[in-house]
């Protein structure tokens, strides 16, 4: 069975169903086995609540009725890692200093805040497990631990006198890594000490309170944690890296003005391929071929996700992935769009882009779909909105223009982005999903990538990161001419709007557009996203080179149907 599948129970109902006819059966509790540190505390927490609702629809007097009963398998092995002869040794790959030319914030501010924020909480320890929270914390990066992911495996803590790295030693051998740490005052402890020492510290005290985000933190270490001494909330890390300080978000900036220079020189080899070589492309080739362009830009580290590259039908498979095994390969030429989603991890910065391409005679139907997705980018891309809007509030403008023909997509429009971390971040998103309801604030940086997916025969999307700043009032209108009049905005008494400026930097298809349904407003925004797109990426290209080619062509402004 595979969860999300119609038809197909979530592991919470089926266990809890299982427990039922167990009970109703047997008279005693099924138990069901976990490995703690595998899964999260959350996941532990709802599953506990699906077993006590399924025991209130069993006929009994007893109202504490226990049906099932989590066994964390203490002092047991995992089965799984019984019968693993084979299983990789956990990554121990070494972390590297991020400097502060990228970072913007020392451990020590960093620190600093956080105390400040558990003295008001009145916690006395605050515990992350987050890979990223972590890598964000101490200022390091790491290769290879995750797949496309620059963290690292550890654990920290922050008490009020201490601050501590669980990881094994190999992690800060490097000198450089090891003096960065050791001058920010951080104790470095064995990976596996982390349960004992929290246990230690809530009991040298009855009045120590632990800071723990059960969302972001293992069963592990949440089930030491008594209730009475427990503070779950949103951690102090979180909020502090969804919105990005000034040499973050100039890092941001630059990796994507590289980003689209590595782009153009992609495009102009496939166009080139494609068209006038008269030669296919299969989906692993355009996978290889792009990554190899970002390689060559300075200070790529790997791709920030697996790249998506979806020829045709397969451009409607949202999180496709080619494989030269695979019964789904394809190969592009002229008869089929292909979809590619696509990123980068620079030493400074992590993008994330979707275009969908078509080297031949588009069909009108194809055409529309793709004006109404790109409508439906504009949307977002162009709103104004109060300071802390959750972000589901945008969600319908990146689909009016879709449902006004009685179609949709299933996925959200929009994740954070991490500076130089992983490529989706919390908390805040743009999506129907009403129950995030996590403020969009300045700093923060959020895709925008509306599609539309026709099952068998292709899938659109256009995505570009877009990061949130402040709407300047008219007071400082003289100082900025180029700030244009639709984002120009009067100051309301105690009230801050933001708006979205644009971080990606790479063309959209200009001939797959149906001028018919698009406003002049929606062309003239094309043309100065071109516009702006030319200005940014050309001084990295040589000139007459194939790739400044293909960017002036492609920036060209659009020819407009006469009227």
């Amino acid at each position: 069975m595979k969860q999300g599948q119609p038809k197909v129970p979530t592991i919470n109902k089926f266990l809890s169903e299982l427990a039922t006819t167990h009970y109703t059966e047997h008279k005693t509790p099924l138990k069901v086995g976990i490995d703690a540190f595998v899964h999260s505390a959350s996941f532990a927490k709802d599953l506990n609540a699906a077993f006590a609702n399924a025991a209130k629809d069993i006929d009994t007097d007893d109202e504490k009725l226990v049906i099932a009963e989590l066994d964390t398998l203490d002092g047991k092995a995992n089965i799984i890692d019984s019968i693993w002869n084979d299983r990789p040794a956990l990554p121990k790959n070494p972390f590297r200093v991020h400097p502060m030319k990228y970072a913007g914030m020392s451990i020590e501010d960093k620190v600093t805040k956080i105390r400040s924020e558990m003295k008001e909480k009145k916690a006395t320890l605050s515990v992350f497990s987050a890979l990223d929270d972590i890598a964000y914390l101490f200022n390091v990066r790491c290769q290879n631990d995750v797949e496309t992911c620059p963290v690292g495996i550890a654990y920290a803590t922050i008490s009020n006198d201490q601050v501590t790295l669980y990881c094994d030693d190999e992690k800060v051998a490097p000198p450089e890594v090891s003096e960065h740490l050791k001058s920010a005052g951080v104790t470095v402890q064995p990976y596996e000490n982390i349960v004992n020492d929290i246990k230690s510290h809530l009991e040298s005290s009855s009045k120590n309170k632990v800071w723990l985000d059960n969302s972001r933190s293992n069963y592990a270490i949440s089930r030491v944690v008594p209730k009475k001494s427990l503070i779950d909330a949103q951690n102090a890390v979180t909020p502090m890296k969804a919105c990005k300080n000034d040499a973050e978000m100039e890092g941001m900036r630059q990796a994507h003005i590289v980003d689209g220079a590595a782009m153009a020189h992609f495009m102009a080899w496939l166009e080139h391929t494609i068209v006038v070589e008269g030669r296919s492309v299969s989906e692993v080739e355009v996978d290889e071929v792009l990554t190899g362009y970002r390689a060559k830009q300075p200070g790529f580290k790997e791709v920030s996700f697996p790249t998506i590259a979806g020829v045709g039908p397969n451009g409607a498979i949202v999180h496709y992935r080619a494989a030269e095994d695979s019964d789904l390969l394809k190969s592009l030429d002229k008869t089929n769009p292909i979809l590619i989603d696509s990123g980068g991890q620079y030493e400074y910065g992590t993008t994330d882009v979707t275009r969908t391409w078509h080297f031949g005679d588009a069909s009108e139907e194809f055409k529309d779909h793709n004006s109404r997705v790109l409508k439906g980018h504009i949307g977002v891309d162009t709103m104004i909105f109060p300071d802390n809007t959750p972000g589901f509030v945008l969600d319908v403008f990146a689909r009016k223009a879709l449902w006004e023909v009685g179609i949709d997509y299933g996925h959200g429009t929009g994740h954070g982005v991490g500076a130089a971390l992983n490529v989706h971040e919390g908390p805040h998103s743009i999506s129907p999903r009403w129950a995030n309801k996590e403020g969009l604030k300045e700093g923060m940086i959020t895709s925008n990538e509306p599609g539309f997916y026709d099952d068998g025969n292709y899938g659109i999307r256009i995505e570009n990161l877009l990061e949130i700043v402040a709407v300047k009032g008219t007071d400082e209108e003289a100082k900025d001419e180029e700030e244009p009049p639709a984002k120009k905005q009067k100051k309301v008494e105690g009230k801050k709007f933001l708006k979205f400026a644009r971080l990606t930097q790479i063309p959209i298809q200009k001939n797959l557009i149906n001028q018919e349904i698009m406003t002049d407003a929606e062309l003239d925004w094309l043309d100065a996203y071109h516009e702006e797109v030319l200005s940014k990426v050309a001084p990295l290209l040589e000139e007459g080179s194939p790739a400044m080619n293909w960017l002036v062509k492609s920036c060209e402004k659009i020819e407009r149907n006469a009227v």
